[in-house]
């Protein structure tokens, strides 16, 4: 069994002068509304095969949250911790050659589920990359989304030890270690979230990366993945 040894990264006091900002992924929008509208006739989104964290009601009250340039894309399971290992390099190893956005869902050791809507693929970056349609989110137990709220362009960092998500004065969003068994959840300025587990550390579960892509099916499945899981 892993012990339970904490690895956070402690940022400086001034984190907004002292974190870099990938040039040319900065968002250039005004902040999204933190309500976001609901569609008269949403298009639930189809998955091309059955997720172990999220049910029918939870991707039903995601999908209407995400930006309306997805809005009906398919979303195909890109890496799961069940499938591919605990490990932050093999996330990374799925993502290559992914452009789309991904929805990156997790549950805790309490059953808490949450996680976050990275605009583009995850990757390995030296600075933080995205736009303002990222957004962090919980189930405790109703649905709350975190939209970005304009006041730094914290959105997604990546490195071998740890992938970062929203920041401000030293804190993160959501922070997961190399070896995607620890994290951590702060309020942060990036989002005005709060806690997103039931602790400001936590030990992960199961993970899920869905990449959002732009292939739909017409309302059905493929047959050739309709009856698999991540397993």
């Amino acid at each position: 069994m892993k012990g339970l040894r904490w690895h956070y990264t402690r940022l400086p006091s001034q984190a907004e002068d002292a974190l870099p900002v990938e040039e040319g992924e900065e968002e250039k929008t005004a902040p999204a509304p933190l309500s976001a509208s609901v569609p008269e006739d949403p298009v639930e989104p189809q998955l091309a095969e059955a997720s172990r964290i999220l049910g029918a009601s939870e991707i039903r009250q995601l999908s209407l949250h995400l930006p309306p340039r997805v809005t009906g894309h398919s979303w195909s399971l890109a890496f799961c911790t069940s499938r591919n290992g605990f490990s932050l390099r093999s996330l990374y190893r799925q993502m290559e050659g992914q452009s789309g956005p991904v929805l990156l869902v997790l549950r805790d050791q309490d059953g808490q589920m949450f996680g976050a809507f990275s605009s583009s693929a995850i990757r390995l970056s030296k600075g933080f990359y995205g736009t303002g349609e990222t957004f962090l989110f919980s189930f405790s137990p109703q649905l709350k989304v975190f939209k970005w709220t304009g006041r730094n362009s914290f959105f997604v960092k990546g490195d071998l030890d740890s992938l970062m998500m929203g920041s401000g004065s030293g804190q993160f969003g959501l922070w997961l270690d190399g070896d995607l068994y620890h994290g951590g959840s702060h309020p942060c300025a990036t989002f005005n979230n709060e806690v997103l587990a039931r602790r400001e550390q936590f030990c992960i579960k199961e993970l899920e990366a869905w990449v959002l892509s732009g292939c739909t099916h017409g309302g059905k499945l493929p047959e050739a993945t309709s009856a698999q899981t991540c397993s």
